[in-house]
């Protein structure tokens, strides 16, 4: 399995990458009147307009001083939609031998288990879930 790992507040966190389309930074934001919290508003990636989601609020964790412009372009149900990350680190095949179950109770509708490396744990978020 291959996984894009990113930052958020310092933790990490992982998608698969295949529902990843593209990576980008330095997006102008038009921000939506009205739009609930986790919308930071619309973006146009070549020409498609895509709503980036502020996956902090999703995910219950709180931001980091420094507001960051990397986005990452997910497919979900055949939609583009942008999630803002602190920081993209790093492209892995895990072996999903690897994968623990979560068991975190607040988060564990979204968490489709803990990447345990020997140095770091990273979140394995079911992105289809989340949204």
């Amino acid at each position: 399995m291959q996984v894009v790992i990113f930052k958020l507040n310092n933790e990490q966190f992982a998608v698969q990458t295949d529902k990843v389309q593209t990576i980008t930074d330095g997006m102008k934001i038009t921000s939506v009147p009205k739009a609930p919290d986790y919308i930071k508003g619309l973006i146009n990636l070549r020409g498609n307009v895509i709503s980036l989601l502020d996956i902090n609020l999703l995910l219950n964790i709180p931001k980091t001083e420094e507001e960051k412009d990397n986005v990452i372009i997910i497919e979900i149900e055949d939609e583009l939609v942008g999630i803002c990350v602190d920081e993209v680190d790093e492209v892995l095949d895990i072996d999903e031998n690897i994968i623990e179950k979560s068991t975190d109770e607040n988060r564990k509708e979204y968490v489709q288990g803990i990447i345990n490396f020997k140095d770091r744990i990273v979140t394995l978020i079911d992105i289809d879930k989340l949204f």
